[in-house]
């Protein structure tokens, strides 16, 4: 069968193939695929299902060599998200997407539609979302367009996910200029539901209805996916028509709609309809089962007049789902979503033909084989160099600009570094009523339904290191949300990747991908830390200026018992007295705060300044070698921590990371509103072994009576362990410098962003 092409569309031939994003050789590929020019809408079909963001083109090669298994891994990559065995029953459902191009240039929308997006795809499993992250990434605070796309960014994920009524638990806010002209977000969200009860997408039955489900389609986000397979010209203002509209509201909806229909045992398959629309979904599912599908796109509900075969096939309108249903409970699954007042319509069929078979107005639009639609893209192996290394640079070869005092006070006001409570007050966090660690710590705790099981979730990312040494940064990135997880109490159990890169082009930029991608598949499987879901982001420059490289790393744990959950601050958890589990006080009572307790410096310290906070901020160096990440030494003190929390010893811990020693202090400092003395720091110069980035270590703080087991744990286990200092009073004390009261550290922490946000341009003037 042939499809049939109507006058008043355009010829199809090799320009307008390139318009679509096709090389020469991939339309000169569809020719021989099917032995004819393909008809506009199937032309539209290929540029859907060949470009970057659908097919993986350049990345799949090396995506294969990450590791995606384990016994507690149900599902790897490939499905709409990841599933996790959490035990008792429970899956944990879970996986980070991007929508860069879109929230650039259309923020709020960009946004919120990305937030749409991940949800669709973890409730499509059969999962109830309960918690959305996000990774965010904008240029210089002094480029004219930063504080408008913070602004509605923010906006568009906290409009999304508080009217959906998900909170929003953690995240990452980052600037640099780097990301001037192509932001990063970076969307993640999180469900659970019960490992019998999983959904997948590969269609079965040969006859079985094809049923469109959701909100009408729409001209929005047409091109969606192509947009953002390329990089940014000057003309990313004309993109806008392809940046697609959401409706939390409907979403809610539908997610009720959708968990109810699969409940009642009519669900045979079930497939988002997110980049591509209703090609992608629909292919999808097809190929999976080895089935063909028909479509009848005059049964599609459209919301405007007149909509094309082309237009219809490359939607990517918001809020609707594709699903495969039992012929039987046809009209029982149509009772559901007319109650919940959705659309329902019977669009098609599965056949035995494996063939993907589009008709509209009675003519064929599309007749195309539907394995080899994905199958047959390319795949390419693509040039690359690795990334030339940088020697280590010697930490008193860096003399301090300052005293140790001023830099901390300098360092929590950087744009980096400084409090992101401006971020995170936007979003409803608390809503269900599950959120047992909130925004502002290592990472987040979620409930378990009635608890005491609850999960630990976090995104991180350090794009420096990346840049530097692209194997380093990508492990450095695993272990840093391994460090998150761990130091909460929770065991890591798997891990989401959001992979954001320039051009796969440019040989430079494909070592930097290839390069982070061999550092996180090691770290990875050194941790016991699988990747189960993902997406890559490539194309990430503008004008032939490229992002820094940006893995971003979405972890997820499990903790027994939610009330043995670590929190960052001096003087122990927030919600009053807590019983020791073990230990020297097992089983008695311990009345909060107390404020004389012992601060330790767990792993080793060698004062690395290499692409440090401090360099970077207070030196102006961006050169040498990134800390290296130690796998060993991540693997054991972690499982030291773990451990330490498990016997109820520890009343509070922070991973070490960014600006190192002075800042993880000051962090927990201020989330207790708890002052410290700190009398002793390990060797070397006191400014490196203050703000040195060193990996693999924590601070605790620990009753003091507990001080010598502690010690003695350490030693047995082979653990570096310092004893630093004492929390008490209302200031922070370093070692040779004058106090610095918690109310100044405050200051410079809380107040920068908020004073941006309010038009003062001078706040980040030395950081711009």
């Amino acid at each position: 069968m042939t499809a049939t092409t109507s006058h008043a569309e355009p010829k199809v031939d090799a320009e307008l193939a390139s318009a679509h994003g096709l090389r020469p050789d991939e339309y000169d590929r569809i020719l021989k695929l099917i032995g004819r020019t393909p008809s506009f809408t199937e032309l539209g079909i290929f540029s859907a299902m060949w470009n970057e963001h659908c097919s993986y083109k350049s990345s799949r090669v090396h995506l294969r060599k990450l590791p995606t298994r384990a016994p507690w891994v149900i599902r790897g990559p490939g499905e709409n998200a990841g599933v996790i065995d959490i035990g008792d029953g429970d899956a944990c459902v879970f996986k980070m997407e991007s929508h860069n191009h879109p929230s650039f240039i259309e923020p709020y929308q960009g946004a919120a539609t990305g937030v749409g997006g991940i949800l669709r795809d973890v409730f499509t499993m059969g999962a109830r979302p309960i918690a959305c992250l996000n990774l965010l990434r904008f240029g210089r605070p002094s480029h004219p367009k930063t504080r408008h796309l913070v602004s509605g960014v923010v906006a568009g994920v906290g409009g999304y996910g508080n009217s959906f009524g998900v909170p929003t638990v953690g995240g990452s806010t980052e600037f640099d200029s780097s990301y001037d002209g192509n932001i990063l977000v970076n969307a993640m969200a999180v469900g659970l539901a019960r490992t019998d009860a999983i959904f997948y997408s590969a269609a079965a039955g040969v006859g079985n209805p094809i049923v469109y489900l959701g909100s009408k389609t729409g001209r929005d986000g047409i091109h969606g996916a192509t947009m953002a397979s390329a990089s940014f010209e000057a003309d990313a203002e004309e993109k806008r028509p392809t940046v697609q509209v959401g409706d939390p509201f409907s979403e809610k909806l539908l997610l009720e709609a959708c968990l109810e229909l699969m409940a009642s045992g009519a669900v045979i398959a079930i497939q988002d309809m997110g980049a591509a629309g209703l090609t992608s979904s629909a292919v999808e599912m097809g190929a999976k089962g080895n089935l063909g599908i028909e479509l009848d796109l005059d049964a599609v509900p459209c919301r405007e007049e007149g909509m094309t075969a082309y237009e219809m096939m490359l939607s990517e309108s918001q809020e609707r789902m594709l699903m495969v249903l039992k012929p039987e409970l046809e009209a029982q699954a149509e009772g559901i979503f007319r109650k919940w007042g959705l659309d329902f319509a019977i669009v098609g069929k599965t056949t035995d033909t494996l063939r993907f078979v589009v008709r509209h107005k009675g003519e064929v639009k599309a007749d195309l084989p539907i394995k080899e639609l994905g199958d047959e893209a390319p795949v390419y192996d693509r040039p690359w160099v690795e990334t030339p290394k940088q020697p280590a640079i010697d930490p008193a070869s860096i003399e301090a600009p300052m005293s140790n005092r001023d830099a901390l006070l300098k360092l929590l006001a950087t744009p980096n570094l400084c409090s992101k409570r401006w971020v995170w007050e936007q979003y409803d966090h608390l809503i269900l009523g599950n959120s047992v660690r909130r925004p502002g710590g290592d990472a987040a705790v979620i409930r378990v339904k009635d608890g005491p099981k609850g999960l630990a979730l976090t995104t991180d990312v350090t794009a420096r290191y990346c840049a530097a040494d692209p194997y380093e940064g990508g492990k450095q990135a695993v272990a840093e949300a391994w460090r998150n997880i761990t130091a909460t109490g929770a065991t890591p159990l798997a891990l989401t990747d959001n992979l954001n890169f320039g051009n796969p082009e440019r040989p430079e930029y494909m070592g930097q991908f290839v390069g982070c991608l061999q550092g996180i598949g090691e770290a990875a499987a050194a941790l016991d830390f699988p990747i189960v879901s993902g997406n890559v982001s490539l194309y990430n420059e503008t004008q032939g200026a490229g992002i820094l490289p940006t893995p971003a790393i979405g972890g997820v744990g499990v903790i027994a018992d939610v009330r043995q959950a670590m929190g960052v601050g001096f003087g122990g958890p927030a919600e009053g007295s807590i019983i020791a589990a073990s230990g020297p006080r097992l089983g008695q009572k311990i009345d909060l705060p107390r404020v004389d307790e012992d601060i330790f410096l767990i792993g080793e310290t060698e004062g690395r300044l290499g692409q440090s906070a401090y360099a970077h901020e207070l030196c102006g160096r961006r050169d040498g070698a990134p800390p290296p990440v130690d796998l060993s030494a991540e693997k054991r003190n972690g499982d030291f921590v773990r451990a330490l929390i498990a016997k109820g010893l520890l009343r509070a811990c922070h991973d070490i990371s960014d600006g190192g020693l002075a800042v993880a202090l000051a962090e927990m400092a201020l989330a207790g509103n708890v002052g410290a003395v700190v009398d002793i720091l390990p060797p070397g110069p006191r400014h490196a072994a203050l703000f040195g980035e060193d990996q693999a270590r924590y601070i605790v703080a620990a009753w003091n009576e507990s001080t010598s087991f502690i010690l003695a744990q350490a030693v047995g286990a082979g653990v570096p362990i310092l004893k630093i200092g004492v929390t008490g009073g209302e200031s922070l004390k370093l070692p040779g410098e004058a106090p610095i009261l918690l109310t100044e550290l405050r200051n410079a922490h809380e107040t920068p962003l908020p004073a941006f946000m309010a038009g003062d341009d001078s706040v980040f003037s030395d950081n711009s």
